[in-house]
């Protein structure tokens, strides 16, 4: 199994765009004394990914933000999806920063890639590489 996880400073509002506008489910959130999200866990069907925020733990200095970076990252999140279309029309429609849009693969499927409000990269698509002989 393999889980993304990664950081974000305002997570109230991650936790609002990730299920909002890119269409996650709370699997879990937890939250400390003062409602501040601590940890959460989100779904996309059978998958999950996790975020929280800079902490000032052994694992902070490990990583940085986009934004702190150039806007650039090192790694993005593929998401399997069945409805690429339906998907693609509805981020849009809610206003997500698409960076690449839908559009056929060369291995198959199609998908379109998008930055989040901290910078993050998020690839959608409906080729999955767990279904091919």
């Amino acid at each position: 199994m393999l889980i993304p996880a990664t950081r974000y400073k305002d997570c109230d509002a991650a936790l609002s765009y990730l299920t909002g506008v890119l269409g996650f489910k709370e699997h879990a959130v937890h939250r400390d004394a003062d409602g501040k999200i601590v940890h959460a866990q989100l779904t996309e069907g059978g998958d999950i990914f996790m975020f929280g925020p800079p902490g000032g733990g052994a694992f902070d200095p490990l990583m940085i933000a986009p934004k702190e970076a150039g806007g650039r990252c090192t790694t993005s999140v593929y998401v399997v999806v069945t409805d690429i279309e339906n998907r693609y029309k509805a981020v849009t429609e809610a206003g997500a920063e698409i960076v690449i849009p839908l559009e056929a693969q060369d291995y198959g499927g199609q998908s379109f890639t998008l930055r989040d409000p901290e910078g993050h990269i998020w690839t959608f698509g409906d080729y999955d590489p767990t279904k091919e002989s």
